[in-house]
């Protein structure tokens, strides 16, 4: 199992295709964490959440099988840009036009790097109760981009493919949205702890 997990994403669907199943668990093992991750940025409910992850990769096992798959060694990306078009496929028939907000708190376990010490985890989750206020309260397009970059993990690149807007849209957006956090914290004298 080892050997199999040094392959590339390419290599591991090309294993794939040929009959070899433990290729395609690698390949949602390692995309499992930023996969989820993103869907939970924009999607409150957990059974919904838990569906669109299972056909996310569904979809991209079909993909995998019919050839339509194409390598061009973007793999995170392209799998990402799926389960986006899924969550608004969600929300046009659930008749919603807007995400719904993201609760910070829920990411807490995914991104533990470390043992935290229990006065550690109480500063964490005050910063991350008093971020999620500040995040709320920026414009869409530039809370959408901070989430997808802290949050999944995403290069602007790919930010600028998900959201449909050039690369320099996305950085100003992000650009914007720290200023504005900064303003915010200044408005409402929030001091965020350190741990």
């Amino acid at each position: 199992m080892k050997e199999v997990a040094k392959y590339s994403d390419n290599e591991l669907i090309s294993r794939y295709v040929n009959g070899d199943i433990r290729s395609i668990e690698i390949l949602v093992a390692r995309y499992r964490a930023k996969v989820y991750s993103y869907i939970r940025t924009l999607v409150d409910d957990y059974a919904l959440v838990d569906d669109i992850f299972q056909e996310t990769f569904i979809k991209a096992i079909q993909m995998f099988r019919n050839g339509t798959y194409k390598d061009e060694g973007k793999f995170n990306q392209w799998i990402t840009t799926i389960a986006h078009n899924l969550i608004i496929d969600s929300f046009r028939k659930s008749k919603r036009d807007a995400c719904v907000p993201y609760d910070l708190n829920r990411l807490a376990d995914d991104h533990a790097t470390y043992e935290m010490s229990a006065e550690d985890k109480l500063i964490a989750d005050y910063n991350r109760q008093q971020l999620n206020v500040l995040i709320d309260m920026l414009p869409p397009e530039q809370s959408e981009v901070l989430k997808l970059r802290l949050y999944c993990d995403l290069c602007f690149k790919d930010i600028a493919a998900l959201t449909g807007v050039s690369i320099n849209t996305a950085l100003g957006r992000m650009r914007y949205a720290l200023i504005n956090i900064r303003k915010l914290l200044k408005e409402k004298n929030i001091v965020l702890q350190q741990y």
